[in-house]
């Protein structure tokens, strides 16, 4: 390749060189958009996922053999059916839970019964039937394994589970 054709070559490369200028490109291309606080304020003041909030608690008590609800579990079901009324598209499933002691059929049944007991008064303080579904898991479901009245007592329960 002779002297001039080499100059010709690199001239070309050192004008491509020089016009070259990179795209700009945004400094947040390919991340998702952030979301403003105000949106951010919204998703994450649903009162369901605020562990200072009474619907934090989910599970209502019950005494040995029995499936009415304490008087001490009214304002708790109180601000869930407030909030099941302010969000018709929200959902609960009451799952009735027992203690080991008793036949499988003798605890399916007793969990119906407070599962429907949390259910009647869920409906009582204006939740629509339409957002409630009542369930009973007998003994199967156990919070506490071991075999004594405190262990006991943390599975005689109804749980509300959202959906």
């Amino acid at each position: 390749m002779s002297k001039t054709n080499r100059f010709a070559v690199l001239a070309a490369f050192a004008l491509l060189a020089g016009c070259h200028h990179a795209a700009k490109t945004p400094e947040n291309a390919g991340m998702a958009p952030t979301p403003s606080s105000e949106a951010v304020a919204t998703v994450t003041a649903d009162d369901l996922d605020n562990p200072n909030s009474p619907l934090a608690k989910r599970s209502i008590y019950f005494d040995f053999d029995q499936y009415s609800v304490k008087p001490e579990y009214q304002s708790l079901l109180q601000a869930h059916a407030d909030y099941l009324r302010s969000h018709p598209a929200r959902h609960v499933l009451i799952q009735g839970n027992t203690d080991e002691r008793g036949t499988s059929e003798y605890n399916l049944a007793l969990g119906e019964r407070r599962s429907q007991a949390v259910m009647s008064v869920l409906e009582t303080l204006g939740v629509p039937a339409t957002q409630l579904e009542a369930v009973s898991l007998g003994k199967e479901k156990p919070v506490a394994l071991g075999h004594d009245e405190d262990s006991w007592a943390q599975n005689r329960r109804a749980d509300l589970v959202y959906r």
